[in-house]
């Protein structure tokens, strides 16, 4: 038995989510303005899109705050996002490239992702499937079934190609057979059967070769597979403890490849400081502590590997790209939740955090909400 609490979600993870919000579209209008100008001959073009983006997710947290009914633990409703999910990513390579990739669908001039899609319907689907099967984890047949899902969405998405965002899914996929009482088999498992297959993509695309070796071997690679995180560090440099103050970075004025994308983060730092640098990477551990408070609350097992999932989802999203601005890792093109510009990117994340709003207003009987 539970009882639902009308309003009464998180009120942590809620403000948070309306900082980074507010945040992501002051930071995208300062780092787009100058591009969008000259590219669109429109100053707030992108910032207009991200406010978009922004409304069409806070609807839908809205929509998922006031509702009692949980439609994201429904079957129907999980099997129908990964249909759609799957049809998307197939659809990707009949439509025309973007940047030499096949992973944007174009419809009525609306450019979507698919894969932001997949990633919530992958979580839906373990936290449902490790549920359904929790007294038969061991079984192969268990694990053949789950291992066949995961590698046909990352497989998908690695031919787009998109290996941040395959790897992404599939680190989730572990952490979530992990959560739901998995062997150490299942992660061995799964390790074995990826790694031939991102290998393979990996040779055949020299490129990302090319960049692995320009993190670890910088002094032996090509100066423009450095040129990313070189300004990056510079934007990050030049803003000492304050900031250059709001709009007067000059990293993001044609020197910073993608300011209001993969590269926010800099721009962040150049205009606010390490202080703002710092309050930023603040409110996504914020996130990473309520979803786990709300995981830990949740009414059952479902909800507790759904709500770790989608916390998971944001948080390690966050990690790839800060780490990438920073130069601790090579270049992966994944967003950073909830701030850089990227309608899909910003929407899927605010489902996850609608989901997880209406998690925490779930209550079981046995579990203490004090």
């Amino acid at each position: 038995m539970e009882t639902f609490r009308p309003y009464r979600f998180d009120k942590w993870l809620f403000f948070t989510t309306i900082a980074l919000l507010t945040l992501g579209s002051v930071m995208v209008f300062s780092a787009s303005g100058m591009l969008a100008t000259e590219k669109y001959h429109q100053p707030f073009y992108f910032l207009i899109n991200q406010v978009i983006g922004a409304g069409a997710g806070l609807l839908f947290i809205f929509f998922m705050t006031s509702v009692k009914k949980p439609y994201y633990q429904n079957s129907t409703v999980i099997y129908g996002l990964m249909g759609i999910a799957l049809a998307l990513l197939v659809l990707c390579f009949f439509m025309p490239p973007v940047a030499k990739t096949n992973r944007w669908l174009t419809i009525l001039g609306i450019r979507f992702q698919p894969s932001e899609l997949a990633k919530i319907s992958l979580i839906l689907f373990l936290a449902m499937y490790l549920e359904q099967k929790k007294d038969r984890l061991h079984d192969r047949t268990t694990l053949i079934t789950a291992l066949g899902v995961m590698l046909i969405f990352a497989m998908l998405i690695l031919v787009e190609p998109d290996f941040g965002t395959a790897f992404l899914v599939l680190a989730l996929c572990a952490i979530l057979l992990y959560i739901g009482g998995a062997g150490l088999k299942y992660f061995i498992t799964l390790g074995l059967a990826a790694a031939p297959i991102f290998v393979v993509f990996l040779l055949l695309s020299p490129y990302k070769i090319e960049r692995i070796q320009a993190h670890f071997f910088p002094n032996k690679s090509p100066s423009s597979l450095k040129f990313q995180v070189a300004q990056s560090k510079l934007a990050l440099g030049a803003g000492g403890l304050l900031g250059v103050n709001f709009g007067e970075g000059t990293q993001k004025l044609f020197f910073l490849p993608c300011p209001h994308t993969d590269f926010i983060f800099a721009v962040i730092g150049e205009e606010l400081g390490l202080v703002g640098a710092l309050a930023t990477m603040a409110l996504f551990l914020i996130i990473l502590w309520r979803g786990i408070v709300i995981s830990l609350r949740a009414p059952n097992l479902f909800c507790q590997l759904a709500a770790s999932g989608l916390t998971f989802l944001i948080a390690i999203q966050a990690l790839l790209n800060i780490t990438v601005v920073l130069g601790l890792s090579p270049a992966k093109g994944v967003p950073l939740p909830l701030l850089s510009f990227g309608r899909s990117s910003l929407v899927s994340n605010l489902m996850a955090i609608g989901v997880l709003l209406h998690i925490s207003q779930r209550k079981g009987d046995n579990r203490n909400y004090s």
